[in-house]
């Protein structure tokens, strides 16, 4: 009867949220794939010009995104949105702002194909990699045989799952740790839900898992209202700058916006500054260290 009592109070305190899981055990060939993985991540020779990488964009010593509105595509242009965070992607229903990928196998091959973004093939980096004895012996090891396309692509999948980032104090205190929060945390976390913010940020991710028009009541962007994935709020405060088009600079700017746009309400200072006080505490860990904004 108690534990069925503490069962219930863990319920009521988490509501429409779920704490970010434990990553799944790995074998030795399942933590050589995520090696594996991350080496080819950090690659430029998985672009056509042998000048990015997937991390060129995705910054893993920092937040798993970048620090400028847009990133720029091989011939320099702007790119039309913005790179969002890597980091617990896997806990995401769709990929991409417009949500229509499905999978980092899927991504993978997306990202390098494209023109504005790798601007290669998975035939041509697959012949590359096969060039560099080293890497073609793992590749041996892991799968069996040299470099291959489908093997390119498994590989980044596994390491792009592993990216989870644990130890936020939100977790905590969904966890059942009370003094994880600050009280005005805690208010911030009751207007996050009382002002509708969760309708759509809720789940493991507080985000990632539906599509919703940008721009509800009123326009968000200068772009129009269009249907984007709802992105996760993880680690949001390291993820400067904002929304699809990067156009909000801080995360109190973020928040204002939201609340007219989405909610049709204009948030005080004081709602404001505990709403962000509770985002804050959605950030959490990489290799043992917190997620940090990356510098522009």
């Amino acid at each position: 009867m108690a534990s069925d009592a503490g069962a219930r109070m863990q319920d009521k305190r988490r509501g429409p949220f779920a704490p970010l899981p434990p990553q799944a055990a790995l074998g030795a060939n399942g933590l050589a794939r995520v090696a594996l993985g991350k080496t080819l991540f950090h690659d430029a020779r998985l672009s056509g010009d042998a000048r990015r990488s997937c991390a060129s964009c995705h910054d893993m010593r920092t937040n798993g995104a970048s620090a400028v509105a847009r990133d720029r595509s091989p011939d320099g242009a702007p790119l039309d949105l913005n790179t969002p965070s890597v980091f617990n992607a896997g806990h995401n229903f769709r990929l991409n702002w417009a949500g229509d990928i499905q999978g980092f196998q899927a991504q993978a091959r997306a990202s390098i194909e494209n023109p504005r973004i790798m601007d290669n093939t998975l035939p041509e980096v697959a012949r590359r990699l096969r060039r560099d004895p080293a890497l073609v012996a793992r590749f041996r090891a892991v799968f069996g045989r040299p470099p291959a396309p489908d093997d390119i692509l498994q590989a980044l999948s596994d390491y792009q799952a592993s990216l989870t980032t644990p130890g936020a104090r939100f977790d905590h205190w969904l966890n059942g740790q009370s003094d994880a929060l600050s009280a005005q945390e805690l208010r911030g976390y009751q207007v996050f839900q009382s002002a509708g913010c969760a309708a759509c940020h809720q789940g493991v991710n507080l985000g990632g898992n539906l599509y919703q028009k940008a721009g509800v009541f009123h326009p968000l962007v200068r772009d129009g209202s269009p249907v984007l994935r709802v992105p996760s709020l993880r680690n949001v405060a390291e993820t400067a700058p904002y929304f699809h088009d990067g156009s909000a600079a801080t995360l109190d700017q973020a928040v204002q916006a939201m609340g007219k746009s989405q909610l049709n309400r204009v948030l005080t200072p004081s709602e404001v500054a505990q709403i962000t006080a509770f985002l804050r505490s959605l950030t959490g860990e990489y290799e043992g260290k917190p997620v940090r904004a990356k510098r522009p």
